[in-house]
């Protein structure tokens, strides 16, 4: 078993197509499908199955995946110890809530990425639950979800505290008001999966209401376009709608504490060798990445926020 032709294996597993591999990998796609043809029949089994939308792993595959990152991630450690390079090198592929990336991971790069520019950094969004499977898949090497995650196959790192709050029109003053009397306007949602989503629906049912007028939107502008509009109401984190609060775009209500807190965990595969990339951002997560404090003093209506009701 040739170890380049583990990493061409990771590779087609990682992407799910052999073509895509191949532009990855900077070669031909007849030498990545002649790789993966000599590494079958080494192994005596079908790695692969094939149809028109690319390649999926069988269960030889699946079985042989743990491994290959294994290897690899081993590799790229023995390489540097002997090297004594102190560059760290390396692909990294994270994965990230929306609303995460567009309020946390920029300080967090800014601090990860100028002393790491030989790691090849790429980052993709999705929900909690699309990226804990993506995760569990090996096609990400991490991802920031909302916590806490309880998963045998899955270590957390806490990365920051949130605070929920109840996002409606600079017109609304109360969390009553937006609820409205017997009813509710539309509520606007991320797709399933979405943990701040399901935080909503758990809010609105211990009030016995149901929602029944939800919208999937799959951008944030999207949703809070439509909600300061005065066309429903949301649930997301204060630090990604702050600035839209501050200017005025939306009104911000908070809720009780132990309704409106929630925490980005950054998870891992449990008992894998972490390369030195993914060591070193996690390094620097751990230190760089500071819990926020909820607090509950609520702040001048001039900007948009206040207590609120339930």
């Amino acid at each position: 078993m040739d170890l380049a032709d583990l990493n061409i294996f990771a590779t087609i597993a990682r992407y799910g197509s052999i073509t895509k591999a191949a532009e990855r990998l900077n070669t031909v796609q007849s030498n990545v499908t002649t790789r993966l043809r000599l590494l079958e029949e080494d192994l005596g089994v079908s790695l692969f199955q094939r149809h028109h939308h690319g390649v999926s792993l069988t269960r030889f595959g699946r079985d042989l995946l743990p491994f290959a990152h294994q290897v690899d991630a081993l590799m790229q450690k023995a390489r540097q110890t002997v090297s004594g390079n102190q560059k760290v090198p390396g692909q990294l592929r994270l994965g990230s809530l929306e609303t995460t990336a567009a309020a946390r991971l920029p300080s967090l790069l800014r601090a990860f990425v100028p002393h790491h520019r030989a790691v090849d950094l790429a980052i993709e969004t999705g929900t909690t639950r699309g990226l804990i499977q993506a995760v569990l898949e090996y096609h990400l090497d991490g991802a920031f979800v909302a916590g806490p995650v309880d998963h045998d196959d899955l270590d957390q790192t806490l990365g920051f505290a949130e605070e929920l709050v109840l996002a409606t029109s600079p017109e609304c003053k109360s969390i009553t008001a937006a609820l409205g009397e017997g009813g509710i306007p539309k509520v606007f949602v991320f797709r399933v999966g979405c943990s701040y989503r399901q935080r909503l629906e758990a809010y609105l049912g211990l009030r016995g209401l149901s929602l029944i007028n939800q919208l999937e939107m799959g951008t944030l502008e999207g949703i809070i376009g439509c909600v300061s509009a005065g066309l429903g109401v949301t649930m997301l984190p204060l630090s990604v709608i702050q600035s839209y609060a501050n200017r005025g775009e939306i009104a911000v209500h908070r809720l009780p504490a132990d309704e409106g807190r929630v925490e980005t965990v950054f998870i891992t595969r449990r008992g894998s060798v972490h390369s030195p990339a993914l060591a070193e951002f996690i390094r620097v997560l751990r230190e760089h990445a500071e819990p926020v404090k909820i607090s509950r003093q609520a702040r001048p209506s001039r900007n948009g926020l206040g207590r609120g009701g339930r």
